[in-house]
């Protein structure tokens, strides 16, 4: 067996080859989380690993003072953490020259692998984070090579699902007939409208909130209230909500134009969703009229929510 592991900024993730392990754990490393620690407790808990297969996009964590130093520090981290050995995948595979070939490239992983089964589809993997839009062509990525050249050409969407600030998201909001710029403060973050309108569980806002308060629902709906400058006593639970479903279509409406945009440049017409975020990328597509494969129903909801850990631990085993 292969284990997987996905280093990114704020999460660490992992799974097996044989798709019988799966975790995430939230490592915010601009905190100084202990990544050492969580990964020495994956590799005792995964004794029968021959080796890891790694995929890293916590480089541009601003602990770091360039990705060259992230991804070599996070290198080292894995070493010191297993027995076994540790391979990892650059946006050419795992035969790479130059360490920077390594700098988030989980996509390249996920869309090599997915290539194998899906010839001609739009990979979409929406984390708590960022949003992934790959084109798979021929059963090959056809994405740019770096998060620079992604983001420019919008196969890089800087929006997740949880972790999102609101304001980033809805510019205004409108209550009573008011239009209303948002705060440009962390008070609120995407994790507070989805709580707030049940759409997660508090187990699901997996991430820390934006004053270090509770993660139920009041305390979200306090926190939609101060994105505009107001306490909930002030604007009542009804405006607050208010907010958490503009707040919901807004971002579907970016998500959507993201995969319009994909889809007509490269005459796609099929999805292939993952991440926390794929029950919105399936609504996206059907709002497009596009076909939609969920990975959860291919490999589980647990594979689905790590799939770049899996796709690195199975195109290791191949390569093994």
């Amino acid at each position: 067996m292969i284990l997987g592991l996905d280093i990114g900024g704020a999460n660490t993730k992992a799974a097996s080859s044989d798709g019988l392990f799966a975790a995430s754990v939230y490592l915010p490393l601009w905190k100084g989380a202990p990544l050492d620690e969580a990964l020495c407790s994956i590799a005792r808990s995964q004794p029968q690993a021959e080796a890891v297969a790694v995929v890293i996009t916590g480089e541009l964590a601003d602990c770091f003072s360039c990705k060259r130093e992230g991804l070599e520090r996070l290198m080292a981290c894995v070493r010191r953490s297993f027995s076994v050995p540790a391979y990892f995948w650059g946006t050419g595979g795992f035969g790479w020259s130059d360490v920077l070939e390594l700098a988030a490239a989980n996509w390249s992983a996920s869309a090599a692998f997915l290539g194998q089964e899906e010839h001609d589809c739009l990979f979409v993997d929406m984390g708590s984070t960022t949003t992934d839009i790959i084109p798979i062509l021929g059963g090959r990525a056809a994405a740019a090579g770096t998060d620079f050249l992604r983001l420019a050409a919008g196969e890089l969407v800087y929006m997740g699902l949880l972790r999102t600030r609101l304001d980033a998201i809805l510019p205004a909001a409108r209550i009573g007939g008011r239009s209303l710029p948002l705060a440009p403060e962390f008070f609120s973050i995407m994790a507070d409208a989805r709580l707030a309108l049940g759409q997660i569980s508090p187990e699901g806002y997996s991430c820390d909130t934006a004053d270090g308060a509770g993660k139920d629902s009041q305390s979200a709906l306090r926190r939609l209230a101060r994105s505009v400058c107001a306490d909930l006593e002030e604007i009542g639970e009804g405006a607050a909500m208010a907010i958490a479903r503009q707040a919901c279509s807004r971002q579907m409406e970016i998500l959507v134009a993201a995969i319009a945009r994909q889809s007509v440049e490269h005459s796609l017409e099929k999805v292939v969703a993952a991440g926390t975020g794929e029950a919105l990328i399936a609504e996206s597509a059907a709002f497009l009229g596009m076909e939609c494969v969920r990975i959860s129903e291919r490999y589980g909801r647990e594979i689905s929510d790590v799939f770049p850990a899996y796709a690195v631990a199975r195109l290791g085993e191949m390569a093994d």
